[in-house]
């Protein structure tokens, strides 16, 4: 994986279920990474097991994105030929309703900040 988070970034995440009761449009985006045409949206973070819950977009195929877990050391592991997962250094953390990749996704309204 290029540019790894942190260990101090990952604390940062809220602790997975902790948004249990919070609207998916509602939900924080931590963090974000891609690779070509996906994208993996971080809402929560379970350092024990190392998963993740958020909101992934698969080879650019908005109709099959879906909210769901997925494992840090198997994102870190994915690599396609000369391709690697990259984290998203300048990401803002901002809502799921603030993410114009979820938004198309989802058939939300954008909302801008």
């Amino acid at each position: 994986m290029w540019c790894k988070p942190t260990e101090k970034q990952l604390a940062k995440i809220p602790e997975l279920y902790s948004g249990e009761l919070i609207s998916l449009e509602e939900k924080v985006i931590h963090m974000h990474f891609f690779m070509g045409g996906s994208d993996w949206y971080v809402t929560e973070y379970n350092p024990k097991e190392g998963n993740f819950f958020g909101f992934v977009i698969l080879n650019g195929m908005y109709d099959c994105a879906e909210w769901g877990y997925f494992n840090y050391k198997e994102l870190c592991d994915l690599k396609m030929s000369f391709l690697e997962v990259d984290r998203d250094k300048y990401w803002k953390v901002r809502k799921a309703n603030e993410v114009d990749n979820i938004c198309k996704a989802q058939a939300w309204e954008l909302h801008k900040v």
